[in-house]
């Protein structure tokens, strides 16, 4: 009989220890390999004043898309979490003014009903680009995303409004970016984000 309980423990000693390591998991989140410094990936700064060369549909090669989609991919998370924490000061510089306004409101809306965001970035399964387009000076690039993530919006007395801060979603974005081809400034804006 004694064998009996022992096995329950055993049992119950690995459900609590598999708890603690999600918990952790979500809290901590996961090392996705994109942890690198946003600005070497996906620039957003002034660049320095030596030439480059003029980028446009047709140079838009698989190793500038290679190198497009790791930027992408970091820009991504990093807009993702500040929206989440709503230090949209942060992003910026990655955001056309209408997305930007669009994020802005969608925060002040949150905090008008004394809403709070909780999320946790698990990490990004694909990012595909589905189409890049010449639109006069402007280069458009569309990539679809799949990640994972943790969210919930809890109310004043903390309790969830929506979302579950236990269960991981997987999430489609399709987020279309924007650069000028004839200017020396690498910033890529966001301009269009459909879920």
């Amino acid at each position: 009989m004694s064998y009996s309980f022992e096995y329950i423990d055993i049992i119950l000693l690995a459900m609590i220890a598999g708890f603690i390591f999600l918990r952790l998991r979500g809290i901590l989140g996961k090392k996705t390999g994109f942890e690198e410094d946003i600005n070497s990936s996906f620039p957003h700064e002034a660049p320095p004043t030596k030439p480059t060369s003029v980028l446009n549909a047709n140079t838009f090669d698989e190793n500038a898309k290679k190198d497009f989609v790791k930027g992408a991919k970091i820009a991504y998370e990093t807009i993702i979490t500040s929206f989440a924490k709503g230090t949209l000061k942060d992003i910026k510089s990655l955001l056309d003014k209408s997305v930007y306004q669009q994020f802005e409101d969608a925060i002040k809306d949150r905090e008008s009903k004394n809403f709070s965001s909780e999320t946790t970035f698990i990490g990004i399964n694909s990012a595909e680009i589905k189409q890049h387009e010449q639109n006069k000076n402007m280069l458009e690039v569309t990539v679809e995303f799949v990640s994972e993530i943790i969210s919930c919006v809890k109310d004043k007395d903390n309790k969830i409004v929506s979302g579950d801060p236990e269960k991981i979603k997987k999430v489609l974005d399709t987020w279309k970016f924007s650069k000028d081809s004839q200017s020396s400034n690498p910033n890529w804006l966001l301009i269009d984000t459909q879920a």
